[in-house]
């Protein structure tokens, strides 16, 4: 999953972007208003983090513009503004969710999963692909009741397929959600990353879960 933060402090952003790549997300970062908006109309984000006191754009403004365009992506607004009317008129302009400063980065990453369920239209975060049982919480992954071992790349591959499931899946929306700005671009950057994560998720003696679908992209299903 893909993840845009606007935050104008170096500190928290560099804190909480690091929080969020650990916990498996794919993070994009500024801490400029109008740069903001560009990121988030140039890609399709599962989930964006907004402060509202920026340098450019405010965050309200960018929260307003977004809605206009109709952009689906669940926005998490994080602001020092805690007053009963700020939450109102953050919720009213378009926000999903509101998270005060200062905060504790557990709330804001199960604040962030949750948001990515909605996203999806998923209450359970609990994902089963045939005997395939992903618990998006703890970011586990098993099979047959065996955990399996994934990067946090590989994990992020999967949950997004896993999201769409018995869907084809493009190249190009695999590469929108499961890859951050700063990743270099390869032709073959995400066949590489299904035919490792097809190895994990398929050990010897199970049926085949990836399935390539030629031209078109892939299906997570039994």
């Amino acid at each position: 999953m893909r993840v845009l933060l606007v935050e104008d402090s170096k500190i928290l952003q560099r804190s909480v972007a690091t929080a969020l790549r650990k916990a498996g997300y794919a993070v994009d970062a500024t801490g400029d208003g109008t740069e903001g908006l560009w990121f988030a109309e140039q890609h399709p984000y599962d989930v964006i983090i907004l402060d509202l006191l920026l340098p450019g754009l405010d965050g309200l403004t960018i929260l307003q513009r977004l809605r206009r365009q109709d952009r689906p992506t669940q926005v998490l607004v994080l602001t020092a503004k805690d007053t009963v009317e700020d939450r109102v008129r953050g919720l009213r302009t378009g926000a999903d969710d509101y998270l005060i400063k200062p905060f504790a980065l557990d709330e804001l990453l199960a604040r962030v999963q949750a948001l990515c369920r909605r996203h999806y239209a998923r209450k359970n975060p609990h994902l089963r692909v045939g005997d395939l049982e992903i618990d998006t919480g703890a970011r586990t992954v098993s099979r047959r009741g065996r955990a399996i071992d994934l990067t946090p790349r590989d994990y992020r591959l999967l949950e997004y397929l896993a999201s769409r499931p018995g869907e084809v899946v493009s190249r190009t929306d695999i590469w929108a959600h499961v890859y951050d700005e700063h990743t270099e671009p390869m032709s073959n950057a995400v066949d590489s990353a299904i035919c490792i994560l097809r190895k994990k998720i398929e050990p010897p003696g199970t049926t085949a879960l990836l399935h390539t679908r030629r031209g078109m992209g892939y299906v997570l299903g039994p």
